[in-house]
Order: structure tokens, then sequence, then C-alpha cells
């Protein structure tokens, strides 16, 4: 299939774009000749991903944005659109990760990986979307996961979020088809791709957070620069659902295959990965 999108002189807007999978796709937007909105919470980390769009020729701004605040993400929306004259494209890409039985895990955990992972994608969305229409040429693409396929243990919260970004994402593509509206809709689901997300993930006591980010990292086989490439090119070919990585393809096959029993299958492997 043909190259349907090129981004040259196009405006892209990443969230959660200070590392890993959002700094990667803002970089190779720029290097395809993309405009770069990226915005981070942590602005000192967007503001390097600026700086390395800039050396790369592209023209690029960072923003400070916690993607849970709706007016603030509304307000941006309208910030972005000024400051470049409108959006062509728009990565919702914040997220955070949350390790927890699910008898031990705090709603307080809960709703802060909802309010990042879901609400965030919800608040981007809605926000950007009639700049997307006005484009004429509009694409959304939401980060999902693998994990919006397959349930997974202690990650319950982790899950829930990314199922519902999912289902949402879906959702909103088929209206926009049903409209006829020129905005374009992907989901997209990493596998295991080597960012700092582990590293980070709240509920892991410090002594074992080396150990947890050492187990990540051990499987997970794509580099972020890899996932990015995978990205840009779903999105430019304007793909629905877009698969990052050899385990991606294997854990979105799972549940086809094997229906409900791949939960004992994985449960299983959960279990010996902790013995």
């Amino acid at each position: 299939m043909a190259r349907l999108e090129t981004w040259t002189g196009r405006v892209a807007v990443v969230t959660g774009a200070g590392s890993g999978i959002g700094r990667a796709v803002a970089l190779r937007l720029a290097r395809a000749g993309a405009a770069v909105a990226a915005s981070d919470v942590d602005e000192s980390t967007v503001e390097e991903t600026v700086r390395g769009c800039e050396r790369i020729g592209a023209r690029a701004r960072a923003y400070a944005l916690d993607v849970t605040d709706r007016d603030a993400v509304h307000g941006h929306a309208a910030q972005v659109a000024e400051d470049f004259g409108g959006v062509d494209l728009v990565l919702n890409n914040a997220g955070i990760a949350l390790k927890a039985q699910v008898r031990e895990m705090s709603e307080a955990q809960l709703r802060a990986v909802m309010d990042v992972n879901f609400w965030g994608v919800v608040h981007g969305s809605q926000a950007f979307l009639p700049h997307l229409i006005a484009s004429g040429r509009g694409h959304l693409a939401n980060v999902s996961s693998v994990f919006g396929f397959i349930g997974v243990p202690t990650q319950s919260a982790y899950n829930a979020s990314k199922f519902a970004v999912r289902g949402f994402t879906e959702a909103l593509r088929q209206e926009m088809l049903a409209e006829r509206a020129p905005v374009y809709v992907s989901c997209i689901h990493p596998g295991g791709v080597r960012t700092n997300i582990a590293r980070s993930a709240r509920g892991v006591a410090d002594g074992e957070r080396e150990k947890v980010a050492k187990s990540f990292d051990s499987i997970a086989r794509t580099t972020p620069q890899r996932a990015a490439e995978i990205i840009v090119d779903g999105i430019s070919r304007r793909r629905a659902r877009i698969l990052v990585g050899p385990d991606a393809h294997v854990i979105d096959a799972l549940p086809r295959v094997l229906g409900s029993g791949y939960q004992r299958l994985v449960a299983a492997v959960s279990r010996r990965l902790v013995q």
C-alpha cells in the first residue's frame, strides 16, 4: 500500500513528549517535515525534546501540560492553534503505570491512572477535534496498549485505562466515518517498548524498582525509535489499529485464538515470574 500522508509543513501535537515513545514520535515527525507542538507535565524534559526537533530543522514549541486538567487541555488546544495557525495531527500519548493487586490497590491509585491514561485521552480528543476537522485532513491517534487486548495480574488499573482508550477510540472512529468528517482515527497498541515507564511505575517499592525495570527490559524488544517508525508509518497509511512490536501481534492474537483460555496461560506465566 502506498503512503497516503506526508507531513511537510503540517502541524503535529504530541502529549507525553518528554521521553520514551512521545519524544521519539515527535523527533520522527520533525524529520518528516512537520512542525511539532510537544507537551509534557515535566516542562524540562519536553524542552529537551523540542531542542532535538529544532536541531533537525523543524519548527517546534514546548508546553507544560497536565492532561488530567480538562480546562488546561482545552486552553492548550486553542493556544497551539493560535501559535501554529492550525492543527493536522494529534497523538494523545501521555500515560503512567501502576503495579498493584486489586485487593490492595487504593481508590486514589486507580483514579490517578484513569485520570492520566483515559481522561487525558478524552480531554485531548475533545479539545482538538474541532481543529482537526477544520484542517480538512486531520488525524487523531490515541495510545492504548497490548494491555488493551488482554488482562494481566497486578495491572488491573492499567488494563482498565487501556481497554477504555481502545473502546473510546474505536467508537470515535466510527462517529467520524458515519459523519464523513475529514478526520482519520487510529488506536495504537504498543507491546514492550524500552522506555522508563516500568522504572517510574507507581506501586513498586524502591527496593524492587530496579528488579522490575530489568525484568521489563529483558522482554521489551522494541526501541522507542523503532516504535516511532511504526507509529508514524501507520498513521501515514491511515490505519485504524497500529500494533507496535512483534509481541503486540502475538498478544493481539491470544484472546482471538484462545478465547478466555488465554487467562489461564497468562496467570501461569505470571506465577512463574514471581517465584
